[in-house]
């Protein structure tokens, strides 16, 4: 996995389907930095969102991904870490695309 994404997602379940793997990863209920001090409480995860990583095995891996939300109390608005898993353009993870870019000389946007 991306280094750093154990520290704050826990394994949920893995599959093999169709030839290819999918890792789901649910963000861990440990609160953002910036909102030290603050009262949150949990209410739920965004919807899931699928990111490219490097193949295993031959096989294509993708991350399903789902990040926590929380409810700060003092502030009465939904707040959430900022994650900057995805590059720019396209559906794959940072490392992936810088890969990929190095190995081609382009970033892929459909993937």
């Amino acid at each position: 996995l991306p280094e750093g994404l154990t520290e704050y997602f826990e394994l949920d379940r893995f599959e093999v389907t169709e030839g290819s793997y999918h890792i789901y990863l649910l963000e861990k209920n440990i609160h953002p930095e910036e909102y030290s001090g603050e009262k949150l409480i949990s209410k739920g995860f965004f919807d899931e969102i699928t990111v490219r990583d490097f193949p295993l095995r031959g096989k294509p891996c993708f991350l399903k991904v789902k990040r926590r939300k929380w409810q700060n109390l003092n502030a009465k608005k939904i707040v959430f870490r900022d994650w900057n898993l995805v590059a720019d353009g396209t559906k794959m993870t940072t490392e992936f695309a810088f890969f990929f870019e190095k190995l081609f000389g382009f970033k892929p946007n459909k993937l």
